[in-house]
């Protein structure tokens, strides 16, 4: 059974950071791309950002210089380190996987997991 199970999501003031994980089982996870996208409410999902099986990065520029996607094969995690965090960082955030990344970069994943939410609030 393929799974993805995000966690460390919080709330957390304007400025503050937090380091959100997904853990992935039921695949082989060094021949997918990976990447984190995030909804708010009332509004369309999102990339924030993906990350090839070669490490090869991209961003939304919203988030360009405040996150940073890294994954580690061995343990079948991917991270994404949120810095500088502003209240329009808020919603729900899903981890996805699929073997294309030119297929995460148009936001279509083969797998997703349930989601962490992230409010940026004081």
């Amino acid at each position: 059974e393929v799974q993805l199970v995000e966690s460390g999501g919080g709330l957390v003031q304007p400025g503050g950071s937090l380091r959100l994980s997904c853990a992935a089982s039921g695949f082989t996870f060094n021949e997918y791309s990976m990447g984190w996208f995030r909804q708010a409410p009332g509004k369309e999902r999102e990339g924030v950002a993906t990350i090839e099986r070669d490490g090869n990065t991209n961003y939304a520029d919203s988030v360009k210089g405040r996150f940073t996607i890294s994954r580690d094969n061995a343990k079948k995690i991917v991270y994404l380190q949120m810095n500088s965090l502003k209240p329009e960082d808020s919603g729900k955030y899903y981890c996805a996987a699929d073997r294309t990344w030119a297929r995460l970069l148009r936001g279509q994943a083969t797998y997703w997991g349930q989601g962490t939410q992230v409010t940026v609030s004081s």
